[in-house]
């Protein structure tokens, strides 16, 4: 099924409009339908400009002669388009919360924030281990290892133990 996401070589004009049955590119985005490989039905796959890869692939809905899809249309174009964007932004999301975790501890002094954000580096992958004041004033940075696990009573402790590395 990879093929039906290819362009075949053909270079797009990212301010060119197609509205075609089966075909529509407006507003960053590409919606296709296509065949379904695994039954008799159409699917759609909502590929955004610049990238490999369908954020979205669903069922699509057949015409009126029950045999081929129905008509991409400006309302069903829309509404994919707003489908495959939050499929986006929830993996984004997601991708966020697996590299970054955050710990707020209470000291004599006030709060501080304790943060580990991993970074996922091909030669080099480490997590940055983090303390700030609540003013934003950064107290402490270490390097530590990418699968370091950070709880709150880690986090705690690290304070109290006057950010000493891990």
């Amino acid at each position: 099924m990879a093929s039906d996401f290819e362009d075949n070589g053909v270079e797009h004009d990212a301010d060119a409009r197609v509205h075609e049955a089966r075909l529509w590119m407006d507003n960053g985005w590409t919606a296709r339908v296509i065949k379904n490989e695994d039954d008799d039905g159409w699917a759609v796959a909502m590929t955004r400009d610049g990238e490999r890869e369908p954020a979205l692939v669903g069922p699509w809905t057949m015409g009126r002669d029950k045999k081929n899809p129905k008509p991409l249309d400006v309302n069903a174009f829309n509404t994919l388009v707003k489908t495959a964007s939050e499929v986006i932004r929830r993996h984004e999301q997601a991708v966020h919360a697996a590299m970054h975790k955050q710990f707020q501890v209470g000291t004599d002094a006030g709060r501080v924030l304790v943060t580990l954000d991993i970074v996922p580096d091909e030669f080099d992958p480490h997590a940055l281990l983090a303390a700030q004041d609540e003013f934003g004033e950064r107290l402490a940075q270490v390097k530590v290892r990418p699968d370091f696990k950070l709880t709150l009573a880690g986090a705690a402790a690290w304070v109290e133990a006057a950010y000493r590395k891990p």
